[in-house]
């Protein structure tokens, strides 16, 4: 089973990267109103089925993949 996992700074979290890149795009004429910077991490993983997947997933993001005090993150889920 194959986990995506999208990892983004929580809202109120100051977010330097994506500051820049939005100062950068509005110099170059785009009219954005924010960005913000975050992550793709895709798992594979041996897992008994989805439920065992989301479980052993969301114990990563909480141990390593993300810092809960300041990150938010969303997990999908697709077989291989």
């Amino acid at each position: 089973m194959r986990a995506t996992v999208l990892v983004r700074p929580k809202e109120g979290i100051l977010d330097p990267q994506g500051e820049a890149v939005h100062g950068s795009l509005r110099k170059l004429g785009f009219d954005v109103e924010s960005v913000r910077i975050g992550r793709v991490i895709d798992v594979d993983l041996a897992a008994n089925g989805p439920h065992d997947a989301r479980v052993q997933v969301e114990r990563m993001c909480a141990e390593l993949l993300a810092n809960p005090l300041i990150e938010s993150f969303e997990i999908r889920l697709e077989s291989r």
